[in-house]
């Protein structure tokens, strides 16, 4: 039996659900699902307890360090507009708790509820698991079929890019957080081998973590990719210019040198292990492997390079 009232923790759930046609059924998402842009004109049940697009990456780091010290969470529940969606079914993840909600808003949501809700958690940390989850997902709501065959469309698609002959392998450096600077984990290392490419300091389904500019220097990436968790290309290049543009030892990187430095929006294609990480990999060919995916076709302001 399919649910008929669904509230979305997660981004990457809330646009599949609207990929499935199903958005009449969700009746309550987050402060981050913003994708498709109707998305946005559904209640709100979770809310960030700060606001991070006034707030520098060093700033955002310090406060969600702050938040996790004194254990308290990142985000909050609107208990009157989640009792007013009275889900049958609440969609999770337990990926990183400080890119969505996570354990503690679900645990909340069960003790303010009166009629208790399924509960589906998504856990993925590599390509196949996201696509586990959008059968997951499809499967849990009543749309198995239709989510089989995305499924098959994206395979198509990574196929396409995975499949081609690469003559060179270029060493590639992915930042998922500049100030301080973070590895960028989970799908993401998987992502740049499959565009012939080799994936330095981080690897397949691991977290992020910290690393050190001396980390970054010792590995002479021929290419550094940067996608800052949830920002787009414009704030990224913003906190390239204002943390590293300056930086001597960042300067004498060979990839710096050789121009080789670029901005993606990560919050739409990277960040989340939603349907667009496929147009991430494509993004992805683009970069690395220009000669051979020159008439690829990506959307508009979803990379640059920073000169």
């Amino acid at each position: 039996m399919s649910a008929a009232r669904i509230v979305s923790f997660l981004p990457s759930a809330t646009e599949l659900i609207f990929e499935l046609g199903y958005q009449d059924k969700l009746f309550g998402v987050t402060h981050e699902c913003l994708y498709p842009k109707d998305a946005q004109l559904k209640p709100r049940v979770i809310e960030s307890v700060f606001d991070p697009s006034i707030l520098s990456s060093k700033q955002i780091d310090d406060k969600i360090m702050k938040l996790t010290s004194e254990k308290k969470d990142i985000f909050k529940l609107n208990s009157e507009k989640l009792k007013d969606a009275n889900p049958d079914l609440i969609i999770s993840q337990e990926i990183c708790e400080v890119c969505s909600a996570y354990t503690n808003q679900v645990n909340d949501a069960m003790n303010i509820l009166e009629r208790k809700p399924d509960v589906l958690t998504m856990n993925p940390h590599d390509i196949e698991g996201i696509l586990l989850t959008i059968i997951d997902i499809s499967k849990k709501i009543g749309a198995e079929e239709k989510g089989k065959q995305i499924v098959a469309d994206l395979r198509t698609r990574i196929e396409h890019v995975g499949m081609k002959e690469f003559k060179h392998e270029p060493k590639v450096l992915a930042i998922e957080w500049i100030n301080p600077f973070f590895t960028a984990g989970h799908w993401i290392p998987e992502m740049v081998e499959v565009v012939g490419a080799k994936n330095l300091i981080s690897k397949k389904s691991e977290h992020s973590r910290k690393m050190t500019l001396d980390e970054i220097i010792d590995t002479d990436p021929d290419i550094i990719i940067l996608m800052p968790c949830g920002f787009d290309v414009d704030r990224t290049v913003k906190e390239y210019k204002e943390n590293l543009l300056t930086n001597t030892e960042w300067s004498k990187l060979r990839a710096v040198k050789e121009n080789n430095i670029f901005a993606v929006d990560a919050n739409s294609f990277f960040s989340k292990p939603s349907l667009r990480t496929i147009i991430g990999i494509e993004i992805l060919a683009k970069i690395i492997q220009p000669e051979i995916f020159n008439e690829l076709k990506v959307p508009v302001k979803s990379y640059t390079k920073i000169t």
